[in-house]
């Protein structure tokens, strides 16, 4: 399925009339694959971790957002896949919008596929997805190191019941503090925390 196709879900439940996110273009994919985590200060404060994918972001709603905890499992919940421009929104989602609130990029980055099959040989990122079982190493501003996406409820086709499991796996590479408090975070592009993104509009 193309981009474009893929995008259908999420054009659909947004007016551009009014809200100020990307609409999503033929962006360039870029040498290395990207990750962002936004925080979205919206009926339910959550973060929301995005893979690309091919020449769209993947992506799931976290809870409790990804942890350098190795102890903890964030529970992940698939969305609707984002253009790769959505890497860089950041502002306030109009109310009576389709997630009104507010959006700050907390980290972004590259990230490096290291999925196996069942013989060791390395497997596509997306073929490792479509089985439930995804590993990564995550070279971001705040986030590195790997991780894996697991999923343990949902794949039989039924996307509303998929979940998912985030974890840190190894080592933590940033500490291991797990994660930081949603209102106090700081942008990676702006420097500004939610409050500050939404009092200005």
């Amino acid at each position: 399925m193309g981009g474009s196709d893929r995008l259908r879900d999420y054009r659909g439940k947004r007016d551009f009339e009014r809200t100020g996110e990307p609409r999503g273009s033929d962006a360039s994919s870029g040498a290395e694959p990207r990750f962002v985590v936004q925080i979205h200060d919206a009926s339910t404060l959550h973060f929301d971790f995005r893979l690309q994918v091919g020449d769209v972001l993947r992506s799931w709603s976290v809870p409790k957002g990804p942890s350098t905890d190795p102890v903890d499992k964030r529970l992940a919940v698939p969305t609707e896949d984002h253009p790769l421009e959505y890497e860089d929104f950041e502002g306030v989602i109009p109310q009576g919008e389709y997630g009104g609130g507010t959006v700050i990029v907390w980290d972004h980055g590259t990230y490096r596929p290291t999925s196996h099959d069942r013989r060791g040989r390395p497997a596509p990122f997306a073929e490792a997805l479509e089985h439930g079982h995804a590993t990564f190493r995550l070279h971001g501003a705040k986030l590195h190191g790997e991780y894996a996406l697991t999923r343990f409820r949902g794949g039989e086709g039924n996307d509303e019941d998929d979940a998912w499991l985030l974890v840190q796996t190894g080592h933590a590479g940033s500490g291991g503090h797990g994660t930081p408090d949603p209102r106090r975070a700081r942008s990676v592009c702006s420097g500004r925390t939610l409050a500050q993104v939404a009092a200005g509009g």
